[in-house]
C-alpha cells in the first residue's frame, strides 16, 4: 500500500534502503539559499537525495512575456518531470520527502509529485527531527543514482491563476486561505513582503498551525474541525502563501483531514502584489 500523504520516521525506516524508495532532502532557508546543500552534506537519511528549492522545485521568476510569475513559480513541467528521474524516479516508486522545518519545504515537493501525476508521495511526519528523536542516524554518503523512467501522467491536483482569482473576486468565487504568519497576511512585515497585506476576501490559516508542540501533524479529526470554519467547500477553495510554498502545507494538511479537492495558487502573494494594478486588502 503506497504512502500518499504522511509516514513516521519508524515506518520510514523499515524501507529506507527499499530499491524502489526514493527519499528526497528539501531543506531550505530562505535568507539562505546555500544551507540545505550544507546541512545535507554535514548529515542526511540514509539513501536520501537533495532537493534544492529555488533549483529543483521552482522556475525562472519571469517568463517568455517578461512578466513576474513570482519567487518560486512552478518549473517548466518537462524539465520538472527529468529532475525527477534523474532522483531515480519511476512510476511505481514511493517517495518520501521530508525538512527540518515542520513540513514547510517538504510539502511543496509532495504538491508537485501529484501535480505531475504521482500520488505515491508522502511528507515524514515530524521531519528530521522525529528521524533522530527515533535512534536513526545520519549519513554523509550521496545516495546512488539510477535513471529512472517516470511518466508524466494527469495531474491530481488543480491550480489557478492570478487572472482566475481577479475574475474570481468579482462573484466571490473562490475561498482564499493565505498561509502566511499573520503579521505578513496584515501586511506589517515589509521584510518578507514589500507589498504588504493580502487578497481581498483571503482568510489566515498559519501552516505552523497545522502541527503538533513536537513538529508532527495535528489528527486529521483536529485539523478537519480547526478547518471547518474556512472549508465549506474543497473544490471551491485556494491556498496561497507568499510564494507558493507554504500553501502546500496547508493542502498536505487538508488532505491529512479528509477535505481534497483545494487548489493552489503557484504565484501567490509575490504574484498578485507585483501588478498594482490588483487590489489588495490590509485590514483583518
Amino acid at each position: 500500500m503506497a504512502y500518499t500523504t504522511l509516514i513516521s520516521a519508524d515506518d520510514l525506516a523499515e524501507y529506507v534502503f527499499a530499491s524502489n524508495w526514493v527519499v528526497i532532502d528539501c531543506r531550505h532557508d530562505l535568507a539562505n539559499p546555500d544551507f540545505g546543500r550544507q546541512a545535507y552534506a554535514e548529515g542526511h537519511i540514509p539513501n536520501a537525495q537533495f532537493a534544492h528549492l529555488d533549483a529543483d522545485l521552482a522556475g525562472e521568476k519571469s517568463g517568455t512575456d517578461k512578466v513576474f510569475r513570482g519567487r518560486h513559480p512552478l518549473p517548466d513541467r518537462a524539465s520538472f518531470i527529468a529532475t525527477l528521474r534523474r532522483w531515480g524516479i519511476d512510476d511505481d516508486t514511493q517517495v518520501i520527502a521530508y525538512d527540518a522545518h515542520g513540513g514547510m519545504f517538504a510539502a511543496r515537493l509532495w504538491w508537485m509529485l501529484k501535480w505531475v501525476g504521482h500520488d505515491a508521495v508522502a511528507v515524514l511526519d515530524g521531519g528530521l527531527q522525529a528521524w533522530q528523536a527515533s535512534g536513526m542516524f545520519l549519513s554523509t554518503e550521496a545516495a546512488p543514482r539510477t535513471l529512472g523512467t517516470l511518466a508524466d501522467q494527469p495531474s491530481l491536483v488543480t491550480s489557478v491563476s492570478a487572472d482566475d482569482l481577479l475574475q474570481g473576486l468579482t462573484v466571490s468565487a473562490y475561498a482564499i486561505i493565505d498561509a502566511r504568519a499573520p503579521d505578513r497576511f496584515r501586511g506589517e512585515n515589509e521584510t518578507m513582503d514589500p507589498v504588504g497585506g493580502h487578497i481581498p476576501g483571503a482568510k489566515n490559516r498559519f501552516f505552523k498551525d497545522n502541527l503538533q508542540a513536537d513538529g508532527r501533524f495535528k489528527s486529521a479529526g483536529q485539523l478537519r474541525s480547526e478547518f471547518s470554519e474556512l472549508v465549506k467547500n474543497p473544490e471551491t477553495t485556494v491556498m496561497q502563501c507568499g510564494s507558493g510554498v507554504t500553501a502546500c502545507h496547508n493542502l498536505l494538511a487538508l488532505e491529512v483531514a479528509g477535505l481534497s479537492g483545494a487548489a493552489l495558487y503557484p504565484g501567490s502573494w509575490s504574484e498578485w502584489c507585483a501588478d498594482p494594478s490588483r487590489p489588495v486588502a490590509q485590514t483583518v
